[in-house]
Formats: C-alpha cells, sequence, structure tokens
C-alpha cells in the first residue's frame, strides 16, 4: 500500500497512463485527424479561399467624350490588378449592369473631363458604387480616389503645372507593408486550430471513454486525480504541440508568412495556450458525456467565440463595450494578439506579457475547474 502514495509509485502510475493514452491514440485515427489533418484543411480553406484583399473587382468605365487623356487615365485600371474594367457605350447600360451585378462601379468620365482635369472648382469624373456590400464598397471608392490623385499629378508634372492639394500625405505601412491579408488572417487562424485541436481532442476522447465505460474503471483504480489529469493532458498536448509545428510551417513556408519574433516566445505562447483549451475540453467532458453532446458543445463554446471574438477577422477595438468585455474570457483573444505580434512585428513585450498572463489565468481557471468537478464525481 506503501508503494500506492510514494513519489516512485506515483510516477510510473502515469507513466504507465500516458503510455495506455498514446497507445489508444495509435488505435484510433480521430485523434490523428484532428491534430494533424484538421489544420492542413483549414489552413488550405482559409489560406487561400478566403481574403480581405480585393482584385479583379468588375469596374464599369463611360466615357462621356474620347480624348486622349480619358485614354490615358482608364488604362491606368487596365494596368491594375485592382480592376477588371469594361467599357460601356452609356451610364444607362453601365447601370443596369451595375444592378445585374455583373459590374461592381461605375466610373464616368464626363464630358469636359480634359478641360477640368486641374482644375478644384468641378469634378470631372463621377463614381457610382454597389453599396450593399460596404466594406467592399469603401475599398473600391478608396482605390478610385487613389488612382485618380497619382494619375492627377502626373498629368500636373507632364504639363508643368502645379496641382493645388492641400495636404501632401505620404503613406508608410509598417509590420505589414505588402497589405497581404494572408499575412494576417494565417496567424489568427492558427488560434482557430488550437482552440478546436485542445478542445476537440480531450472533449471528444473522454466523453468516448464515458460512453465505452472505460473511463469509470480509470477512476476506480489507485490513480489521483491530479495523476488522471495529467495523464490526460500530457499525449494530447505534445499532440496538439505536433499540429502546431505542422501549421507553423505551413505559413511559413506555404503561405510565406514572415516570422519577425522569435520561435521561443512563439512556442512557449502556444503550449500556454493549448494548456488552456485542453482545460477548455476537460471541462466540457465533465458536463457532457456524450461525443455528440461534447463536439456540440465545443464547437460552440470554443470555435465561435475564438472565430469572432478573438480578434482574428473582426476588430476588438470596434465593438461595443459590452462584447469588448466578453472578449476576456475567451483564451483565443490573447493568442490571437501574441501570433498576430510574433509573426509580423517581433518581440513587443508590452503585448506579449500581458497576453501571457491572461493565457496562464485562463488555464489555470479551466483546469481548476475541471479539477474541482472531478473530486466531486468521485465522491
Amino acid at each position: 500500500m506503501s508503494g500506492n502514495i510514494s513519489p516512485g509509485g506515483s510516477r510510473m502510475r502515469l507513466r504507465g497512463l500516458i503510455r495506455k493514452e498514446f497507445l489508444q491514440i495509435m488505435r484510433d485515427p480521430s485523434s490523428i485527424a484532428i491534430a494533424f489533418l484538421m489544420p492542413i484543411f483549414l489552413l488550405l480553406l482559409f489560406g487561400y479561399g478566403v481574403s480581405l484583399d480585393s482584385e479583379h473587382i468588375p469596374l464599369a468605365i463611360v466615357v462621356e467624350q474620347p480624348s486622349a487623356e480619358a485614354s490615358d487615365f482608364t488604362a491606368v485600371f487596365r494596368q491594375s490588378r485592382y480592376f477588371e474594367p469594361t467599357i460601356f457605350a452609356n451610364t444607362r447600360e453601365a447601370a443596369l449592369a451595375l444592378k445585374a451585378e455583373r459590374v461592381s462601379a461605375i466610373l464616368v468620365l464626363r464630358q469636359d473631363f480634359a478641360r477640368h482635369l486641374l482644375q478644384s472648382d468641378d469634378a470631372p469624373i463621377q463614381l457610382i458604387v454597389n453599396g450593399v456590400d460596404a466594406n467592399t464598397a469603401h475599398i473600391i471608392s478608396g482605390y478610385v480616389q487613389g488612382a485618380w490623385g497619382i494619375w492627377l499629378s502626373h498629368i500636373a508634372v507632364e504639363q508643368g503645372q502645379e496641382l493645388n492639394i492641400p495636404v501632401d500625405m505620404i503613406n508608410r505601412v509598417w509590420f505589414n507593408s505588402e497589405l497581404r491579408s494572408r499575412n494576417f488572417l494565417v496567424p489568427g487562424l492558427i488560434a482557430i486550430i488550437m482552440t478546436l485541436i485542445g478542445a476537440l481532442l480531450t472533449a471528444m476522447v473522454m466523453s468516448r471513454e464515458w460512453e465505452r465505460g472505460t473511463m469509470e474503471a480509470l477512476l476506480v483504480t489507485p490513480l489521483s486525480m491530479k495523476e488522471v489529469i495529467l495523464g490526460k493532458l500530457i499525449p494530447y498536448f505534445i499532440l496538439g504541440m505536433g499540429g502546431l509545428a505542422l501549421a507553423v510551417c505551413m505559413a511559413l513556408f506555404l503561405f510565406e508568412v514572415p516570422l519577425r519574433g522569435s520561435l521561443w516566445v512563439l512556442i512557449s505562447a502556444s503550449a500556454l495556450f493549448l494548456v488552456a483549451a485542453l482545460g477548455m475540453g476537460l471541462l466540457i467532458s465533465t458536463i457532457a458525456k456524450s461525443q455528440f453532446v461534447a463536439g456540440l458543445i465545443a464547437l460552440i463554446a470554443t470555435f465561435l467565440p475564438a472565430f469572432l471574438l478573438s480578434g482574428f477577422l473582426f476588430d476588438i477595438g470596434s465593438m461595443p463595450g459590452v462584447v469588448q468585455a466578453i472578449t476576456h474570457i475567451v483564451a483565443a483573444r490573447y493568442y490571437v494578439a501574441i501570433l498576430q505580434t510574433v509573426f509580423l512585428a517581433g518581440d513587443v513585450w508590452t503585448i506579449i506579457l500581458p497576453n501571457m498572463l491572461g493565457l496562464v489565468v485562463l488555464a489555470t481557471i479551466f483546469i481548476g475547474i475541471t479539477w474541482i468537478k472531478s473530486h466531486k464525481r468521485l465522491d
């Protein structure tokens, strides 16, 4: 009996439980699929299928009075990767194309286009944008205004005239100078993947043991609850870190996302987040002992908040105050901030340290609640 409570006996039992979990992982292809196939699928889907960049926008161009200047200006859009221009004879035909969603905007060059080029008292062009998608409408408007300003400056230099612009703005983009949305999306997507890996691995696997009756057999052994929790966390932690390595390699070498921070900072933050995600999965498994229910809860309680409230796609600062407060209990919020900083900006400790502290707090809470509820189940 004394061997059962000795430190050596505890380590032996823990090693045995970890070995048992690894053998179960090898026999169960679903765990391998969650850890390795799901990251590949999601990264390929989001990396290639989702983009915040607007390119090849169908644009209708109406030239009311052909001229050399009008031809020169329309050539700007033909040479741009952002637009696919189509010339229409009149505004009525272009408007019909806009209503039929064959084009996203109409650019009208008025009859007095050449005469009013460098004058500030009239607008020689008119832009009509489909405003159903407000984000795309803003992007199109910005692209056209940028092209118009650059072209006007070029014409003024050629004609030896001065273009009266009240503010001469010079843009400098830091951290993502190419303005590739993929550089922003892929690091955030790693957080979504790690959330799913951590929550699903422990929630689904533990609930499967409850369904098969093997969990009850495990709980009547001399194993302490600390050993049971560690025996469940360690194998799936190693499996999850393998999934992280795969996702990071795809981000760096397939999608060419820069890694400007330290690799050890990325690994440390990922390890903390994975512990929190595994803790969420363990907590879910104490509530739901059915695989179907556990999977449903894991998706609702982890994936949706990570997708919507982490800053992965939507800026937290633009959310209502109540929603911003809710985001503080979403572990992915802290992990996304760390990932985007480490990948694009570097080791900015004023961002990294507070967010790592948030991950430590949430991981402690999730695992602590799981431990308490598991003790209650043993009573």
